[in-house]
């Protein structure tokens, strides 16, 4: 498509749909992001008294008693959090059933769900098993429950998408990827609708250990709920959360056709590449900037239209002040930033996703969620960080995510 053409038939997002720490829907999880509350508890596995890092961010609603119970056990948590929210997001977007029942070519729709490790903890609750009972014992269901591409594969043969089931594995900017490719295929014209978000779901020992041992996460294990402290001279570490969110992705014109109103419009979307360190984001944001500038420049906004940034800030020593940095260079420090991690934790893969599906319900509610446990910022915080929800008109909005790789992606939603 060219420019001219995607401004007279801009990409929209015509459904939402999440299951998160602070509820198993897209009503509950705003409405508890702007109450300001915390999803972040201590974990009650008899496993967690023996590891170091005792709190996450459980998904409030058990995706297994979601779906049919035995549809359930044959899938990993990652996969049955992204058909809950796949399901919510299609039905909140007019469908029912596959895309072929609705009137949809299935060859115009597509998949796109991103995932940071996908179904590792069926990978280990199976080898557990191999170790206990022997190789006769795995399941042979071990393959489809474990691989990265499953979450998204399940989705395509829930709603018959046959254009492509894609996954995008970039660390915590997956769940953004997926949704930056999504409006790649629609504007290239190689689908009329695309299904995209992302999922994770991790909370193990082994996992959280690894994190613990890289000194990555938060240890305030006595008091869970105050733990994640973006931009807070206090913060020391990010919180692992867990669930996925999932929005549906069509042309302005399908959505007209078919009388719906979208939420917003997906105006576009940036990609770059640190080539810094492994885990590392480099301090000086360069990548992370000129993704933002990307997104922005196409989607055809000056930087000055852009008022709020839903940032990646994960509470986090060094990353999150090297974003607010940039932050306030680039679109300046007048700008209303949202830490949402404050209150979901990190969901890794899916962060970009949940924290998408609350920019888009920015733009569309002119409400900015606030960010939490910011008791004493950090000396040179040059970004507006309300704690208190905030209602602004949000004329567009921008979504960071990145990711260990160096991977930086950035979103932008704006009005109509």
């Amino acid at each position: 498509m060219t420019e001219a053409s995607r401004s007279d038939d801009p990409v929209v997002v015509t459904g939402l749909g999440a299951t998160t720490p602070l509820g198993g829907d897209v009503p509950t999880y705003w409405q508890e992001l702007l109450a300001g509350t915390s999803g972040i508890k201590a974990l009650r596995q008899p496993w967690a008294a023996e590891i170091a890092v005792r709190i996450a961010g459980e998904m409030a609603v058990d995706p297994a008693g979601v779906l049919p119970r035995v549809q359930a056990r044959r899938l990993d948590r990652s996969e049955q959090a992204a058909l809950v929210a796949a399901d919510e997001a299609w039905a909140d977007a007019g469908f029912t059933g596959k895309a072929s029942e609705n009137g949809l070519d299935p060859d115009r729709v597509a998949v796109v769900i991103g995932t940071g490790v996908g179904g590792v903890t069926s990978l280990i609750n199976q080898h557990d098993i191999m170790l206990e009972k022997g190789p006769g014992k795995v399941s042979p269901l071990l393959i489809p429950m474990e691989m990265p591409n499953g979450p998204a594969a399940y989705v395509g043969l829930k709603i018959g998408a046959r254009a492509g089931v894609h996954t995008t594995v970039s660390a915590c900017a997956s769940g953004a990827e997926a949704i930056g490719y999504g409006l790649d295929l629609l504007q290239l014209g190689r689908a009329d609708l695309v299904v995209v978000g992302g999922t994770e779901a991790c909370i193990h020992p082994l996992t959280i250990s690894g994190f613990a041992q890289m000194r990555a996460m938060s240890t305030r294990n006595d008091d869970p709920e105050r733990a994640s402290r973006p931009y807070d001279k206090g913060r020391d570490g990010f919180v692992l959360g867990e669930g996925a969110g999932v929005l549906v992705l069509e042309r302005l014109s399908s959505a007209r056709a078919r009388g719906r109103t979208p939420y917003a419009v997906l105006g576009g979307a940036g990609m770059t590449a640190d080539s810094y360190d492994i885990v590392q984001p480099d301090p000086a944001g360069g990548g992370q900037a000129k993704a933002a500038r990307t997104a922005i420049e196409r989607a055809g906004l000056a930087l000055s239209d852009v008022v709020h940034v839903n940032a990646h800030a994960t509470s986090t020593p060094a990353g999150d002040m090297a974003e607010a940095t940039w932050i306030a260079e680039l679109l300046g420090e007048q700008t209303v930033v949202a830490a949402t991690k404050s209150m979901t934790g990190h969901l890794l893969g899916a962060a970009g996703a949940i924290e998408a599906v609350a920019s888009v319900l920015s733009v569309a509610r002119n409400v900015v969620p606030p960010t939490i446990n910011l008791d004493d910022p950090e000396d040179g915080l040059r970004v507006d960080v309300p704690d208190k929800a905030r209602e602004m008109t949000v004329t567009a909005a921008l979504n960071d995510s990145f990711g260990f790789g160096g991977h930086n992606a950035a979103l932008l939603f704006h009005k109509l």
